[in-house]
């Protein structure tokens, strides 16, 4: 589990259209560097230490699991978007951007050129009006006072003027949904997905069991001999974790994802089931089905059969190296049939043919775009 970290950034601009400026690079941070918490207002000022155009200048909170080094690393990829490139001219000057580091925690840091807390902050009356507005009981930690104290000391006369400008704070997941099921057919990437998700948002993760159920490797020995045993193994115990795992409030995570639903259970019985021991099953399933939790948002996983089975055998998992393509492909559509089926269901079908989420961060934030813009219902 990543720990995630409380800092606090400084933006500035004085070049172009200063609101597209600053909303584009809030959009970018809440996007690589972490949940932006808080935005202070607008503030301008005169341009500091040279003459040029009025900044405008705000405060963020963000919540982060990266380190000190990649935050820096991602917040100068941010400025370059927009078009800034750092360089070693003294002095200050105009600037289409300017994103810098003020507190990250209570931490004290020398980095290279990365200074923790900025060396300057307590200086610059247009750094701490917007953050005493959204941090005024935070301790400065080597001046060991309040960021409001630290304002009411601060010998900077300059004029700080609070503006009209309003500023979109982006909504995260966390602030979005409760519970996010992840599904997809045999090798679609689900487990890896909600792995991802669990790790970067603090979610309580709910993981299939499958590794635990001795009749799988003997149903992909004997199929019709172990089919009944196995889903009804498979039900019960997926009743078990998602009454007990989702029901169950936990203070220190922020939602849940699963890389399953319960009806699941359904879809594999259907294939794999004679009709006589599928009604007797389903009598079962109906029971169950009443006591389990819906998800916000029910996520598909589209994967090709071609690239489900070069996933099956990349994984290596041996009672799955036999598995067919059109076996594949009847699960497949047991899902489409399903889905249609359940109109009430927050359902999100995205294809993942042609991304790799786990190596490719863009292709992961991707995913995570089209699941942040669901709307539900």
């Amino acid at each position: 589990m990543k720990i995630v970290r409380t800092t606090y950034l400084s933006l500035g601009t004085n070049l172009g259209n200063k609101i597209e400026n600053l909303q584009f690079a809030i959009d970018e941070i809440n996007r690589s560097l972490g949940h932006v918490r808080k935005i202070s207002s607008v503030y301008r000022t005169k341009s500091w230490g040279f003459e040029g155009e009025d900044f405008y200048n705000i405060c963020l909170e963000v919540s982060t699991s990266l380190s000190p080094e990649k935050m820096i690393k991602a917040v100068l990829e941010i400025e370059g978007q927009l078009g800034r490139l750092r360089n070693s001219q003294q002095g200050y000057n105009n600037r289409i951007i300017d994103i810098d580091i003020l507190l990250f925690d209570d931490d004290i840091m020398f980095y290279n050129d990365l200074k923790v807390p900025h060396p300057e902050m307590l200086n610059r009356r247009f750094v701490l009006e917007p953050l005493s507005e959204i941090a005024p009981n935070v301790i400065h930690p080597i001046a060991r006072k309040t960021i409001l104290a630290c304002l009411q000391n601060c010998k900077d006369l300059g004029v700080v003027e609070k503006t009209d400008a309003k500023l979109i704070r982006p909504i995260s997941l966390v602030e979005k949904f409760n519970y996010i099921a992840i599904e997809g057919n045999i090798g679609s990437g689900k487990t890896s997905l909600a792995r991802k998700i669990g790790d970067d948002y603090n979610a309580k993760l709910v993981l299939e069991r499958f590794a635990d159920n001795p009749f799988l490797p003997k149903f992909y020995a004997d199929e019709d001999r172990y089919a009944f045993p196995l889903e009804m193994s498979f039900l019960a115990d997926r009743y078990h974790q998602l009454t007990d795992d989702i029901a169950q409030f936990d203070l220190f995570k922020n939602f849940v994802v699963s890389d399953y639903y319960i009806f699941k259970s359904l879809i594999f019985a259907q294939i794999t089931l004679p009709k006589e021991e599928y009604r007797l099953y389903r009598k079962m399933f109906d029971i169950m089905y009443k006591e389990i939790a819906k998800p916000d948002v029910y996520v598909f996983l589209y994967q090709n059969t071609e690239r489900l089975i070069d996933n099956i055998k990349k994984r290596g998992r041996d009672y799955e190296q036999n598995i067919q393509a059109d076996y594949l492909e009847k699960i497949h559509k047991g899902y489409l049939s399903f889905i249609k089926s359940k109109e009430e269901l927050n359902t999100l079908i995205i294809d993942v043919s042609e991304l790799d989420f786990v190596n490719n961060e863009n292709d992961y934030q991707i995913i995570l775009k089209q699941i942040l813009e669901f709307k539900p219902g």
